[in-house]
């Protein structure tokens, strides 16, 4: 499948309930008390269901994805950090050096770190994808953040990369991120996808004081009553008011779907491209794994309108994938389980 956005929306297909019914009924057998493994009973039968078979292939190895790009609206004062940070980290993460590394490392993870507009020119390095769109987003609260060839580029960046893994043997994809600035247009895509107030879904990103809040706040009520951006129309949202990184993470989780191959989503900027590639395909959302509940308010409304729910909740607000990284194992456990209990029958166990 060449990595075109059309082409990928229309490899979208829904879940295989023949599978889940056996992943259900296969479940029921095992020897432990039904019901009892609560959240992860329906996840592995949710990932029978991508797969079209029971059990499903067991979710390793995973990549996780961390895509970085910067923003025209740093320039309103919408975060605390100097811009220069994002394309800093990005050098951290190539050298293995930041949170989500360490997490990655801990549950047996790659790490591939994508360029897709970054300000500041990067080094390579051998986990380093250079995709540089632009040189970071126009400010979205004065005009468009991007064009729609360069949002549609940025989101066949992601198609490519979920691609290009997949080919390479990933059997589960993570979503990453890095963007200083990055929650403000998160915020912006999480309103105009949910409709929800932008108060209700613009939070203290990397940690900003009250004031902070209410100009970011009404940066987001600007930005949406400038554009009156359409639900209906993803690519639209994400030119008007997304970020590189956004829109390269629809694609990448559009990538996934299309490959039948599960996303573990990560904090409120990966949920916010959650809410863009159901909208190019609503049938996505069956490879969305909800990692964990970000502490940012607009995760929460974003999975609740995708109808994910988290499988881990630490109040962290971190992004990078590191969420998705701790959820992981987790997400592995439930396949496993699958594959490896032994049934009533075959145990010799009784049941009640």
């Amino acid at each position: 499948m060449t990595a075109d956005l059309e082409s990928t929306v229309a490899a979208v297909r829904p879940a295989d309930e023949t599978a889940m019914s056996a992943a259900r009924d296969l479940q029921g057998r095992l020897t432990k008390p039904a019901g009892s493994l609560g959240a992860l009973e329906e996840l592995s039968v949710r990932l029978a269901g991508l797969a079209g078979v029971s059990p499903p292939p067991l979710p390793v190895p995973a990549t996780i994805a961390v895509f970085a790009g910067d923003h025209g609206v740093y320039a309103q004062g919408v975060s605390p950090w100097p811009q220069e940070v994002t394309a800093q980290m990005v050098a951290n993460f190539v050298a293995g050096g930041a949170v989500v590394n360490a997490f990655a490392r801990q549950a047996g993870a790659d790490v591939m770190v994508v360029d897709v507009g970054v300000a500041i020119p990067l080094h390579g390095g051998d986990t380093l994808l250079e995709a540089n769109v632009r040189r970071g987003t126009r400010d979205l609260s004065v005009g468009p953040a991007l064009t729609r060839d360069e949002a549609r580029a940025a989101v066949e960046v992601g198609l490519g990369v979920a691609e290009a893994l997949v080919a390479n043997g990933a059997k589960c994809l993570l979503t990453g991120d890095m963007g200083i600035a990055n929650t403000t247009p998160a915020a912006a895509l999480i309103a105009a996808f949910t409709g929800s107030d932008p108060a209700a879904v613009t939070g203290r990103g990397t940690g900003i004081d009250d004031e902070t809040l209410e100009l970011k706040v009404e940066i987001v009520r600007r930005a949406l009553a400038l554009h009156q951006p359409d639900p209906a129309d993803p690519l639209g949202v994400l030119a008007a008011v997304g970020g590189l990184e956004h829109a390269a993470l629809a694609g990448f989780i559009l990538g996934a779907a299309a490959h039948r191959v599960p996303v573990v989503i990560d904090g409120v900027i990966a949920a916010s491209a959650a809410l863009a590639a159901a909208a190019f395909a609503p049938d996505a959302v069956a490879a969305m794994v909800a990692g964990h509940r970000s502490a940012e308010p607009g995760a929460t409304v974003a999975l609740a309108h995708l109808g994910l729910e988290p499988l881990l909740d630490l109040g962290m607000r971190l992004g990078e994938g590191s969420g998705a990284a701790l959820a992981l194992p987790v997400v592995v456990a439930a396949v496993r389980v699958l594959h490896e209990v032994a049934t009533f029958d075959s145990a010799g166990v009784s049941e009640k």
